[in-house]
């Protein structure tokens, strides 16, 4: 009888720790779900395509050819995780990816597009340089000029 019991007692804690890591483990997922953003493109969103070393031919990839590659045209989606991307045939690789591999592109627009990024903020559309070389030339004709040391030599 005391084996039996506890055989009775070993299962009821293995059954009490199963509930608990199944607790925890919900109690996880739940705070890794929080963080997850949802990507979702549609046929014809333009993507970046983030290429790994491991997808390129053995000797092409080196760590200063770029890692996000594009903008390409999104031609089908498998489902929420995978699509397929109009890639050059040059890359020699699948063109299905993972949603984890594919970036929004956004246009390349000016931050400031109104403002001309070498103008001077005292003076609209007058450059820099050539306000400095005005300063610099007023100051120069201002001074005055430097004569030179006269030695006289008396013996």
């Amino acid at each position: 009888m005391a084996t039996e019991t506890m055989a009775e007692q070993a299962q009821i804690v293995q059954a009490e720790v199963k509930k608990k890591l199944v607790e925890i483990n919900t109690k996880y997922k739940t705070a890794a779900d929080s963080h997850t953003r949802v990507k979702v493109f549609k046929e014809g969103d333009m993507v970046m395509v983030f290429l790994k070393n491991e997808r390129f031919p053995v000797g092409t990839y080196n760590k200063l050819k770029p890692r996000k590659y594009g903008p390409y045209k999104i031609v089908h989606r498998i489902n929420d995780n995978a699509y397929v991307v109009n890639l050059p045939s040059s890359f020699g690789i699948s063109a299905n990816f993972n949603v984890a591999d594919l970036f929004e592109y956004h246009e390349e627009k000016p931050l400031y597009p109104d403002i001309n990024s070498r103008s001077n903020s005292f003076q609209v559309e007058k450059t820099d340089t050539v306000q400095l070389e005005e300063e610099f030339l007023n100051q120069f004709r201002r001074q005055k000029p430097h004569r030179k040391a006269s030695f006289k030599a008396s013996f």
